[in-house]
């Protein structure tokens, strides 16, 4: 089963023929922007859209869903440093994780530490494991698109001034401990939630 975030609304990709309460729609008659358009249509009135994408393979439900919309790939990182604290940023009023696209010929990986590090002024990282792919529309230029994060967790011994990438929008950036973590979390997005545990959160 995957999750595609339309704000804090999912999508669910499964196998299954049907979920309760969710409109089911075989993925290849999927009209996504009428569907992304509903759910923002329905959270401005308070009310909740329940997409259910269906496809018997499950190989075949990131394929359509990769041929349904431009797809940007990011990397991202869940940083910590020797105090086990965590590297937030802030930005559009949220708290969020440093992540940001890839270059042409660019890995992965590579990208991950190379958007934390300019976003945040940190340096030394160094990847641990990899945690978790995302998935969320926005909009660029009238045009939806999905963008797909690959997660890793990382560590380093930075112990420098931290330094938000203004022209990026992020306006602070944080190391914060598993208290004040949770707090932030209350104010962030649904897809970044998912990199915590739920003992972690609760």
């Amino acid at each position: 089963m995957y999750k595609v975030f339309v704000n804090n609304t999912p999508i669910i990709l499964s196998t299954k023929k049907a979920i309760d309460g969710y409109e089911t729609i075989h993925i290849k008659e999927a009209d996504f922007p009428t569907i992304i358009r509903d759910i923002l249509s329905k959270e401005s009135n308070y009310e909740e859209a329940k997409y259910h994408l269906y496809h018997k393979k499950e190989d075949k439900l990131i394929d359509h869903l990769y041929r349904k919309l431009p797809v940007v790939v990011a990397g991202g990182g869940k940083a910590y440093n020797a105090e086990k604290e965590i590297l937030f940023i802030k930005r559009n009023g949220k708290w969020d994780l440093p992540k940001g696209k890839i270059e042409k010929n660019e890995h992965i990986e590579t990208a991950a530490i190379r958007e934390v590090e300019e976003e945040t002024g940190v340096t030394g990282l160094e990847i641990t494991k990899f945690l978790y792919k995302t998935f969320h529309v926005f909009k660029r230029n009238g045009e939806f698109r999905l963008k797909v994060t690959y997660w890793f967790e990382m560590k380093t011994e930075f112990e420098g001034e931290l330094v938000p990438q203004k022209d990026e929008g992020i306006t602070k950036v944080k190391w914060k401990n598993k208290k004040k973590s949770k707090k932030a979390l209350v104010n962030s997005y649904a897809n970044i939630k998912k990199l915590f545990s739920h003992d972690y959160l609760s």
